[in-house]
């Protein structure tokens, strides 16, 4: 799976385990000129006080996850310009990013880095992660930390979000990013079947009616695309199951909930549009990047997907923004949501854990600055008006909405459908990617087999599922 899926909440759990060297003794690349005391502790100056903001007097040095690398030249300029503007505010903090060889969250990294005890003061994490980190007490319970003169902006962020980094009314985290999935849609091949794609599909049965015109375009084009391997294929189903109002999961998170009315639609509507309509291509057993290359070069007329796909689509496989649009996920019950986040490593000083959400306030939660400085984005030929990571409300959801129409650098109306009819998120079931490895096998039996039990695949995939949960 690439980058900006791993940036996410999905993460494969088949990458390969990278060495205990890398693990213990990851190169830190200091960004900021600043003195510290020679060995990284804090100079205690300013209020002993939790809820008080950082004192700019206070001398200490904070090692940051997932600076980006050298190969992502616009992307470290600009890191490297925020590390200077914060230093103005806070000269005496050194900033210490971390560029971590391959994705920034590799699966067996991340859990061996928990168990070693040696992740960064600040490190970075999905919102899926928070039991595991927590079950090696990973994180600092910030909840002291966080309030409206550390993060002005607090107010104007979505709960939901929040509330997918907290546990028992604690905080442990500061979001970065969060999506939803969407429908997304070829507006080509939409144009080309007679469609209007300013109005994708809004329920399942338009989703199968219009995959059948699509894929009478002939020349190998699908009409609908859906994934049956390496856990994306449970993945979808997930977000398909939740579309029609239905859980992976009972709300006990004891036992499977997947094999009722809404999981047999699901598998059956599924099964008509692969077999009975054949507008969902002989070729199957896809994983994550695969619907991304065939919906790119004009082979595929939708499947659902997070907005920033489209970022990927253009920058890696050269597809042209303006041939993208989205709407919401057919069904409109719920839809998958998830996101990233930066945690706070357990133990470390009060002024860390100051300067670790002072950077994070300035870097990710405000409008205008570091991340959503849309107008130097532009000017660094980095993607502007893709709808999502947006998790402001409010006032700040005013400004920011406006500024990326501003600055866009691709036509933002082609979203609008999406934008102006969101779905409620839903946080990914317990125990995920185990279940999404299981539920594989449903998708696959579906997509492969013309004559699979429906019933037969749900049922097995019950029964593994509890085993799963039981061992809790």
């Amino acid at each position: 799976m690439r980058s900006a899926r791993l940036r996410r909440t999905h993460r494969v759990s088949a990458v390969a385990l990278v060495s205990a060297m890398t693990l213990t003794a990851l190169a830190a690349c200091g960004t900021s000129s600043s003195d510290d005391d020679g060995d990284g502790t804090s100079q205690p100056t300013g209020s002993t006080d939790a809820s008080a903001p950082l004192d700019p007097k206070t001398k200490v040095t904070i090692t940051i996850d997932c600076m980006p690398p050298t190969a992502k030249a616009a992307e470290l300029k600009e890191w490297k310009e925020d590390v200077a503007e914060f230093n103005k505010t806070y000269p005496n903090v050194t900033i210490e990013g971390r560029s971590t060889p391959g994705q920034c969250l590799e699966p067996p990294r991340f859990t061996a880095m928990l168990k070693a005890k040696s992740q960064p003061d600040v490190f970075y994490t999905y919102f899926t992660d928070l039991p595991q980190v927590l079950s090696e007490d990973g994180a600092e319970d910030i909840s002291a930390y966080v309030n409206d003169k550390t993060v002005p902006a607090l107010k104007d962020i979505d709960p939901n979000v929040l509330g997918s980094l907290k546990r028992d009314g604690k905080l442990y985290g500061l979001p970065t990013s969060n999506y939803t999935m969407g429908l997304l849609v070829n507006r080509k091949l939409f144009k080309d079947a007679g469609l209007n794609p300013d109005a994708p599909p809004r329920t399942w049965d338009e989703v199968r009616a219009a995959a059948k015109k699509i894929a009478g375009l002939g020349d190998g084009i699908s009409g609908f695309g859906e994934y049956s391997a390496g856990n994306t294929g449970g993945w979808h189903f997930t977000a398909q199951l939740y579309s029609l109002g239905g859980d992976i999961v009972d709300a006990s998170g004891t036992k499977a909930a997947f094999n009722d009315d809404s999981g047999k639609q699901v598998a059956k509507n599924l099964q008509n549009m692969r077999w009975e309509d054949d507008s969902m291509g002989k070729t199957q057993l896809l994983k994550w990047g695969d619907l991304q290359k065939q919906i790119a070069t004009d082979k595929l007329g939708m499947f659902l997907a997070a907005p920033d796909d489209i970022a990927y689509m253009v920058q890696q496989l050269g597809a042209k923004y303006e041939n993208f649009g989205m709407g919401p996920i057919p069904g409109g019950k719920n839809t998958l949501a998830g996101g990233n986040s930066y945690m706070i490593k357990k133990g470390i000083s009060s002024d860390k854990v100051k300067a670790a959400v002072a950077w994070l306030n300035f870097k990710n939660l405000t409008v205008g600055k570091g991340q959503f400085d849309w107008a130097r984005t532009k000017a660094d030929k980095l993607p502007v008006g893709i709808p999502q990571p947006n998790f402001w409300l409010n006032e700040s959801k005013t400004k920011d909405d406006a500024a990326r129409v501003e600055h866009a650098t691709m036509p933002v109306a082609n979203f609008k459908a999406f934008m102006d009819n969101p779905v409620p998120g839903k946080a990914e079931p317990p125990k995920a990617q185990e279940i999404y490895k299981i539920l594989d096998n449903v998708m696959s039996g579906l997509l492969t087999n013309k004559d699979a039990d429906v019933d037969k695949l749900l049922s097995t995939a019950e029964t593994q599922v509890n085993q799963i949960l039981a061992d809790r």
